[in-house]
């Protein structure tokens, strides 16, 4: 039988990378993510990765929790434990380093005072010290900057950026979070740059009030009210903007909360300041929501591709 050998169509991008690969490169933002799996490929880290992918950083991920879930709901969740979860962040932080964190879905209290910890500790404070000096990151694409709003915030020059997305339900309506993990989240609150609650989150947190006084900034997603318009209201301590569009009315908004935080954070890591990366986050989410592929029976995942495949792209 004739063996028949076909040319490669990708062989000369193939070869083009490998000709290329001695020169400079400019390190992406390094984005590790604590928070839970979904098996449905929606929400959780696979939500996390696929955003900060698309907006051009590196992901890296702790995971607190193994689930069973699809659109209609969560049907089993697994947490990890804590240890495990500390030694999967000690375990990046110290070889590839960090630019920026996001925390979602914790799993348990225990979890939670673990994450913590460690965060506040001066071993990682020594760590992201050294693990800073290093190369460029890449910066996104320029666009067209929008008015100073009175909401560009940093907690300290020093401080690494974290966004804190308190999760406590799925968009299916599965509850992910019990009392004592919510009364741990004051912790995680403490050594974030964000809290991006929506807003039944928000008064579990016990109000804006509560978030302020945390030392946190506060985007209140306005996704669960009602009305033609979604708002969602950044506040620090400089004052507030908000973030007013049109609501896309479609079920396919699983994973719209996961996304947003990891968007964030990889503009925060990427030396955005903290207006703008909310405004960009906000964008790309209703990007994916409007590309989103229509799987599913119940609330559909997003389509963090946007459409596209941008290798095969890059053949034409």
């Amino acid at each position: 039988m004739p063996i028949l050998f076909a040319p490669c169509r990708y062989l000369r991008d193939t070869l083009h990378f490998l000709h290329f690969g001695n020169a400079a490169v400019t390190i992406p933002a390094r984005v590790l993510i604590i928070a839970g799996s979904d098996s449905g490929g929606g929400a959780g880290i696979q939500a996390d990765i696929k955003t900060v992918t698309m907006l051009g950083g590196y992901a890296m991920t702790a995971i607190t929790a193994l689930t069973a879930q699809n659109t209609i709901g969560v049907q089993r969740v697994m947490p990890v434990p804590a240890d495990m979860v500390v030694a999967q962040i000690d375990s990046v932080v110290r070889d590839i380093g960090v630019d920026a964190i996001k925390i979602g879905m914790i799993g348990s209290a225990e979890v939670a005072n673990a994450v913590a910890d460690y965060l506040s500790s001066p071993s990682f404070a020594h760590l992201l010290s050294s693990s800073r000096k290093r190369g460029p990151i890449s910066q996104p694409e320029s666009h067209e900057q929008a008015p100073e709003m009175g909401a560009r915030f940093d907690k300290s020059d020093d401080r690494l950026p974290i966004v804190f997305d308190p999760v406590m339900v799925a968009t299916s309506g599965s509850v992910l979070a019990d009392a004592a993990t919510i009364a741990a989240f004051g912790r995680l609150m403490r050594v974030a740059t964000l809290t991006t609650p929506n807003l039944p989150e928000l008064e579990a947190l016990g109000g804006e009030a509560a978030v302020l006084d945390s030392g946190s900034a506060l985007l209140a997603k306005g996704g669960h009210a009602t009305g033609a318009m979604v708002e969602d209201t950044l506040i620090t301590p400089d004052g507030g903007v908000i973030f007013a569009n049109p609501r896309i009315d479609t079920r396919h908004t699983h994973g719209t909360g996961c996304t947003l935080s990891s968007a964030i954070a990889t503009g925060l890591g990427q030396g955005l300041p903290l207006d703008r990366a909310v405004e960009r986050g906000i964008a790309f989410v209703r990007a994916a929501i409007v590309h989103a592929p229509g799987l599913g029976q119940g609330s559909g995942p997003m389509g963090h591709a946007l459409g596209r495949a941008p290798f095969d792209e890059g053949e034409r």
